[in-house]
């Protein structure tokens, strides 16, 4: 990496973290180009020289949120895959975790779905743990697609409802009630 991507890379990281402290108390569609700059420290024009707008900043927020979860797969010891469920506590709760530390964020595309693609959140999750979970319960590669979007679509329900609650439930409740429900799914498949 030369000097300048670096120089690019600590701007974009400040301007993330500017936004998420302002998160933490005001509204994102009250929040201004002129106030993340300062929270930031940069000026008005470095802001528009990386983004259009601050839907730009807010995506890109977000996949720096959701790349760090996934890095955090990567140290999750995988188990035995023979013993593995769908839907794994080990992955739910640094998942619900972060979504709880910053859930301000997340309420926001929540309520912004037309500018966020809330599905693309989960493929590196289903390449790290779906993918191969489902070929171990036998799924065939022509039924993963409809399996995976049904956990997905499920547990991005439930989740929402949990933003939608300021993630007042505990994150055991959360985890317990994903879990209780695939499981339901995953018996019924091994009948």
């Amino acid at each position: 990496m030369n000097k300048q991507e670096s120089k690019y890379q600590k701007t974009a990281l400040l301007m993330d973290e500017a936004l998420l402290l302002l998160l933490e108390n005001k509204d994102y569609d009250r929040i201004t180009v002129k106030e993340l700059c300062e929270k930031a420290g940069v000026n008005r024009t470095t802001f528009y020289l990386h983004y259009e707008s601050m839907n730009d900043l807010l995506e890109e927020t977000v996949a720096m949120i959701n790349k760090r979860f996934t890095g955090s797969l990567s140290g999750i010891d995988k188990g035995d895959p023979s013993k593995e469920v769908l839907t794994s506590e080990k992955y739910l709760r640094p998942y619900l975790e972060l979504i709880k530390e910053n859930k301000r964020a997340y309420r926001v595309v929540r309520h912004k779905e037309n500018l966020f693609n809330t599905r693309q959140a989960f493929e590196g999750l289903y390449k790290a743990v779906f993918s191969p979970a489902l070929t171990h319960f036998g799924v065939s590669e022509k039924d993963k697609k409809y399996v995976f979007a049904f956990y997905t679509q499920g547990t991005i329900a439930i989740i929402g409802e949990w933003l939608d609650g300021d993630c007042q439930d505990d994150v055991d409740m959360i985890i317990g009630l994903i879990m209780k429900h695939t499981l339901v799914y995953e018996n019924n498949q091994q009948d």
